[in-house]
């Protein structure tokens, strides 16, 4: 595959990671909405049961996808590192594979903090 292609491929990765938090941040201005309100606090347990795995689904599936697609993305850099003569741009890409292992591992940990979070403002 040429460098451009690469590139291309490169961006298609980081716009697969961005929308991949979409739908848990919806879900997530929800549980916040609900919570601010109040509505938890009368609600019944059912119902924050059902709060928490909705959470817990929508973004499991997130981090799913975007670990998936750092994955790939750490293959697309390799393959980059491999061009005879990269630009100035691919030479950067090319760089990146410290950044996505880093990257890997806040998405999890945040998750993680969030669900955290998340489970304590439901049940409180």
């Amino acid at each position: 595959m040429d460098e451009k292609g690469l590139l291309e491929l490169w961006n298609d990765k980081r716009s697969q990671i961005i929308t991949a938090q979409m739908a848990p941040t919806l879900v997530l201005i929800s549980i916040l909405v609900v919570s601010a309100l109040g509505y938890f606090t009368s609600a019944p347990d059912s119902a924050k049961y059902l709060a928490i795995a909705v959470a817990a689904a929508t973004g499991i599936l997130a981090v799913i996808s975007q670990y998936a697609a750092i994955r790939e993305a750490k293959a697309l850099v390799a393959d980059i590192n491999q061009l005879n003569t990269p630009s100035a741009l691919a030479k950067k890409v090319g760089e990146s594979d410290v950044f996505l292992t880093l990257t890997s591992v806040v998405v999890v940990a945040l998750s993680l903090a969030i669900f955290a979070l998340v489970i304590w403002t439901v049940l409180a």
